[in-house]
C-alpha cells in the first residue's frame, strides 16, 4: 500500500512490513525475500479499497519490485502523486509471485464473474490470453485512455494475438530476455545457439526455468519464429536440444531469478537472462557482464493491466484513470528508472535523459530499432498445448 491505513493496528503492521521489505539489489545478491512477499500477500485481505468490493478507491495486484519505491520513506512516489491528483485511494498489493499460483487464488471468482478482491491485475500476457478467451475480463474504454492511445509503443498494439488493438489488456512493463556472458571469461561472446555448447563452458551455462523464455530462444536459435506457425515438430526439436545439453552436463543449471547468483559467484559464465536483472547486476558489480539480444532472436513479453469481471463500473473508470496517468512518459520514466525493464510508453527515453542519462542510453532498457526487430513474443498456446508443452518441459528439467 502506498498510504498508511487509518487503523493504528493495520498501520503498525504495514510499517513493520515496509521495514522488512528488501530492495531489488538485495534480491539479486541472494537475500531472502520471504518476509516481503508473505507480508504483501497477507495484507490483501485487510485492504480498505476496492470499487468492486464496495470501498472507496481501487485495489491493484502486481508483482514485487515492479513500481518505483522510496526505501527511505517506505512509499511509492509516483503512486502517491497520482492519489493526491486523483483524490481516491489505490491499495497497491505486491502478491503476484507466479502467474499460475495467483490465478489459482482468484479463478473461482473469475468463473462466476464475482469480484476477485482486485480491481486491476498485471498478469503476463500468456495468462491474459486465457482470461480474454474465457470472457473473464472487461473491455477498456479508450475515451478514458488518451495517453495510452497516443503513447503505447507501436510493437505492442498487436503483440498479443488474441487481443489485437489492446481492447482488454494494456502493457505495464515489457520483460525481455537475451543472452548474457561474463565479458572477461568469454571474450568472443555468445552469438549463436551453438556457442552455448563450447567445451570451455561445460557446466557453466544456465538457462531460465520459464518455458516461454528458454524454449522461445532455443526455437529462434534453431531458425523458427516463436510467434509464428510452429507446432509439435519444432517444439520437440527445441526440447531435444535442451535435453541433450542438460544430459551432457553442458548446461549446469536451470533457474528462475536465482540464476543471477550463479553469474555473481562464477558458477555460470553464460546464460539466458532477463534484461532488467542484468542492468541491476552490472550497476552493482562493475559491469562484469554483456547481454545482447541475439540476432536469431530474444524474447519479449508483457505484464499487462486487465480489469477482471466483478469490478464495478466506477472502479473500472478509476483504473483507466490510473493507467492513463502512467502512460505519461514523465511518470513512466520515474518507474523505468527503478524497475529497469523495457517501458511500453513512447517518449520515456527522452524523459529518462533528464533524470538518469546513464539509464537513458542503456539498450537493455531502451532497445535500438535493430533490437526491436529481433525481439519475439511467444505465440499464444491452446490450453491443451500449454499443458502438454509445460509438462514435457518440466520432465526434461527433472521436476
Amino acid at each position: 500500500m502506498a498510504r498508511q491505513p487509518e487503523d493504528p493496528i493495520v498501520r503498525n503492521i504495514v510499517q513493520m512490513l515496509r521495514g522488512a521489505q528488501l530492495n531489488r539489489r538485495q534480491l539479486l545478491r541472494g537475500a531472502a525475500v520471504g518476509a516481503a512477499g508473505a507480508g504483501a500477500l497477507g495484507l490483501s485481505a485487510c485492504s480498505g479499497g476496492g470499487g468492486g468490493g464496495g470501498g472507496d478507491g481501487i485495489v491493484w495486484g502486481n508483482w514485487t519490485y515492479y513500481l518505483d519505491y522510496d526505501e527511505s520513506t517506505g512509499s511509492y512516489p509516483s503512486l502517491d502523486a497520482f492519489m493526491d491528483e486523483a483524490g481516491f485511494n489505490v491499495d497497491y498489493v505486491e502478491d503476484i509471485d507466479d502467474n499460475n499460483t495467483f490465478y489459482g487464488k482468484i479463478k473461482d471468482q473469475l468463473k462466476l464473474d464475482q469480484y476477485t478482491g482486485y480491481d486491476v491485475v498485471t498478469f503476463t500476457d500468456w495468462m491474459n490470453a486465457r482470461l480474454i478467451e474465457a470472457g473473464q475480463v472487461q473491455e477498456f474504454d479508450y475515451a478514458n485512455l488518451s495517453n495510452v492511445e497516443a503513447n503505447l509503443v507501436d510493437a505492442q498494439w498487436d503483440a498479443l494475438d488474441v487481443d489485437s488493438g489492446r481492447k482488454f489488456s494494456i502493457p505495464w512493463q515489457l520483460p525481455a530476455s537475451g543472452w548474457v556472458w561474463n565479458t572477461e571469461a568469454v571474450p568472443g561472446g555468445i552469438k549463436t545457439l551453438d556457442d552455448f555448447l563450447k567445451p570451455e563452458l561445460k557446466g557453466k551455462v544456465v538457462v531460465l526455468s520459464e518455458m516461454r523464455d528458454t524454449i522461445g530462444m532455443v526455437l529462434a536459435g534453431l531458425g523458427y519464429d516463436p510467434n509464428g506457425d510452429w507446432g509439435d515438430k519444432e517444439f520437440d526439436e527445441a526440447l531435444a536440444w535442451l535435453d541433450d545439453a542438460l544430459q551432457s552436463g553442458q548446461i549446469g543449471n536451470v533457474k528462475g531469478n536465482s540464476y543471477t547468483q550463479d553469474l555473481i559467484t562464477g558458477d555460470a559464465l553464460a546464460a539466458m537472462a532477463w534484461t532488467g536483472d542484468v542492468v541491476m547486476l552490472n550497476a552493482e558489480n562493475d559491469n562484469q557482464w554483456t547481454l545482447e539480444i541475439p540476432e536469431s532472436g530474444g524474447m519479449i513479453a508483457a505484464d499487462s493491466f486487465t480489469v477482471p469481471n466483478g469490478t464495478s463500473a466506477e472502479a473500472k473508470k478509476q483504473v483507466e484513470q490510473m493507467i492513463d496517468y502512467y502512460y505519461d512518459p514523465v511518470v513512466m520514466a520515474e518507474v523505468a528508472d527503478y524497475v529497469t525493464f523495457i517501458p511500453p510508453v513512447k517518449g520515456t527515453q527522452e524523459e529518462m535523459r533528464k533524470i538518469n542519462p546513464d539509464n537513458a542510453e542503456n539498450p537493455l532498457i531502451f532497445p535500438s530499432d535493430a533490437d526491436w526487430e529481433h525481439l519475439h513474443p511467444f505465440r499464444s498456446l491452446t490450453a491443451e498445448e500449454d499443458k502438454r508443452y509445460s509438462t514435457a518441459f518440466q520432465n526434461v528439467l527433472g521436476l
